[in-house]
C-alpha cells in the first residue's frame, strides 16, 4: 500500500488523510489500484489483506500479490473450472486444492457433482474470505462440500480415493504454495484422478514459474495442454492454465456445445466458443512450449 503523498513508502499504513493505493509490482511494471479501506489484514501462514477498491470492488491480496477481485474473479474461476469439467461427461467427484475464497468450488458446484472435496492449507484465508468478501455464494456450506486444512500434496500423496478430476487454485509461488508445482505433486495427481486442471501464471512475465510447472506436469502426466485468458487484475492481464490426462483428451466444440446445453449453467465469461478458442496459443507462446 502507499499513498499520494511523495514521501510515503510501499509498506506506509492505511490513512484515512490521503488516497490509499494498492502497488502491485512485477517485472519492472506495476498495477496500481485505488483503495477506499483496509477491511482486514493479518499475519498467518500467509499475509492476508482484503482491500474496498473504488473500480474493483473487494480485493483479497496474499503476500503482496492480487488473488481477486470482485470485479474479474469470475474470468478467472470460470475459465480454471469449466474448461476441464465440460471437457468430460458426468464429472462426478471432484478435488479442489487451495481456492480458500471458494470461487472455484462455487463454479464446480454448478455441474451438479455428488461431491466435492476441497484441501486448503490456511484456515485464516477461508474465513477472512468468508467474512469480509463472500464470492463463494454460500458453495463451501453446501452439504456436498467437504472442506479440509491440510496440505495439499500431504493429501494427494497419502489419498486412497479416486477423482473424476482435480483442479488446482494456488496462489502465486510462495513457501506455502511451492509444493503445488513439485514433479511429486502431479505424480502423485496422475495416480488419483484422470483429468487435472491447474493455473500456471503469467507465461509473459512469470516466465521461470511458467516453465518449471509445465515441465514437471509433463512428467506426472501423458498429455498436456496449455490454454489461455484474460484477467486484467493480473500481471499484465494475460494468464494461463494447464489440463493434463493419462489419456489423450480433445473433445469437439459439438460435445463441449452438447454438455452446455445439456446442464444449463449460467455463466459471467466462459461459454462453448471461448472454450476452444482458449487453447489457440500466440506464436511466440507456441515456440516457447516447443522449447519445454
Amino acid at each position: 500500500m502507499r499513498s499520494d503523498n511523495p514521501n510515503s513508502n510501499l509498506d506506509d499504513k492505511p490513512s484515512n488523510s490521503v488516497t490509499q493505493w494498492f502497488i502491485e509490482g512485477y517485472d519492472g511494471s506495476a498495477l496500481m489500484i485505488k483503495v477506499r479501506e483496509t477491511l482486514f489484514e493479518k499475519r498467518s501462514l500467509q499475509y492476508i489483506q482484503i482491500f474496498d477498491t473504488e473500480s474493483f470492488g473487494k480485493m483479497l491480496v496474499l503476500d503482496g500479490k492480487i488473488q481477486l477481485t470482485e470485479k474479474d474473479e469470475g474470468m478467472y474461476h470460470e475459465m480454471l473450472v469449466h474448461v476441464p469439467l465440460f471437457s468430460v461427461d458426468n464429472p462426478d467427484k471432484i478435488l479442489v486444492i487451495g481456492g480458500g475464497d471458494g470461487g472455484s468450488v462455487r463454479e464446480v458446484l454448478k455441474h451438479e457433482p455428488t461431491e466435492v472435496i476441497m484441501v486448503e492449507i490456511d484456515r485464516e484465508v477461508v474465513d477472512a474470505c468468508q467474512m469480509y468478501i463472500g464470492v463463494d455464494e454460500g458453495a463451501l456450506k453446501d452439504e456436498r462440500v467437504t472442506v479440509l486444512f491440510e496440505d495439499g500434496i500431504e493429501f494427494v500423496r497419502t489419498s486412497k480415493e479416486k477423482f473424476d478430476v482435480i483442479i488446482v487454485d494456488g496462489t502465486d509461488p510462495n513457501p506455502v504454495s511451492k509444493n503445488l508445482i513439485a514433479e511429486e505433486f502431479y505424480r502423485y495427481c496422475s495416480k488419483i484422478a484422470n483429468l487435472f486442471a491447474t493455473q500456471s501464471q503469467s507465461p509473459f512475465v512469470q516466465d521461470q514459474y511458467f516453465v518449471e510447472l509445465i515441465q514437471n506436469a509433463r512428467r506426472g502426466f501423458n498429455f498436456c495442454s496449455v490454454y489461455i485468458n484474460y484477467v486484467p487484475t493480473y500481471p499484465l492481464g494475460l494468464w494461463s492454465y494447464l489440463l493434463a490426462s493419462n489419456n489423450e483428451l480433445n473433445p469437439s466444440y459439438a460435445e463441449i456445445k452438447r454438455r452446455w446445453e445439456e446442464r444449463k449453467i449460467e455463466t459471467k465469461h466462459y461459454n462453448p466458443e471461448l472454450h476452444m478458442a482458449s487453447f489457440a496459443l500466440p506464436e511466440w507462446l507456441k515456440k516457447r512450449l516447443e522449447k519445454i
